[in-house]
Order: C-alpha cells, then structure tokens, then sequence
C-alpha cells in the first residue's frame, strides 16, 4: 500500500481535515453573504463564523470515539487537545482580536511617528472566536464525523 493509499484509509485524520475545510468553506460562504463582497483570504483565515478550529478538534475526537471508543487512550488525548484549542479560541485568541481592532483604530486616527513599514501593516483583526461561532464549529465538526463514520 503506497504511502498516500493508507494516508487516506485513515478516517479519523480524513474526518479532521474535512471538518477544517467544510468550515473554510462555510465561513467564506457566510463572509460573501454578509459583506457582499467574496474575500479569499476567508478560505484559509483564522476567525469568523462557524470556527474551523472548533469543527476540526471535534471532528477529530468524534472520529476517534467512533473508531477507537471512548474508553480509549485516542479520545481522551484528542477530548483534551478539544477543549484547550476551543477555551483558547475564545479566550486568548479573541482578546488579541479585540486589540487589535483597537489599535488599528487608533493608528488610523491618530498616525504615531513610526517606520513607514509599521503604519502599511493593518493588524489581523479576525483572530479568535465568539463563544456562537465555537459551538457552531463544534456541531458541525460532530455532525460532520458522524455522518462520515457512516460512510467510512
């Protein structure tokens, strides 16, 4: 079996990686919608509506709890790495947002005298996550495995 042939037998790594691209997908959707305008950078972007990080974590551990069960060593590893990248999604990576938002403002309204290159350089505003757009991403990365693990 080639290298590529059992890379893809793997369902809880192909479940994972779905649910990350499903909600790319959905979330540049949803972008499109709201602003009317299609923003590419939406596709692989961090932040918005639903959270990839959220439907790929789930993802993964529904996957692993329906291949493996959850008693095993897989899950727990995979519930864990769950709840640290959701807690931080809307934690941490959600206050880096909001100041950047802040500061973004404050440069465009009042320019500091700093290096040309600082002041072209808007700051990444879409970083974390509502805790809305986390169980969005959750549901849709268990859905998601759920529906695969049918399939699979």
């Amino acid at each position: 079996m080639t290298f590529w042939e059992e890379l893809l037998k793997n369902q809880v790594l192909v479940t994972a990686v779905a649910g990350w691209g499903v909600a790319q997908v959905l979330k540049t959707i949803i972008d499109l919608a709201l602003n009317k305008n299609f923003n590419p950078e939406r596709l692989v972007g961090s932040g918005g509506m639903p959270s990839s990080h959220s439907s790929t974590v789930c993802a993964l551990t529904t996957a692993a709890s329906y291949r493996y069960g959850v008693g095993s060593f897989e899950f727990a590893v995979s519930f864990v790495l769950s709840m640290i990248v959701m807690y931080d999604a809307m934690g941490v990576r959600r206050e880096t947002g909001k100041q950047a938002k802040l500061l973004n403002s404050l440069l465009l309204e009042n320019p500091l005298k700093l290096n040309a290159e600082i002041l072209q350089e808007k700051l990444k505003e879409y970083v974390g996550h509502t805790p809305l757009q986390v169980a969005a991403g959750a549901l849709l990365g268990i859905f998601l495995a759920l529906f695969m693990g049918q399939y699979y």
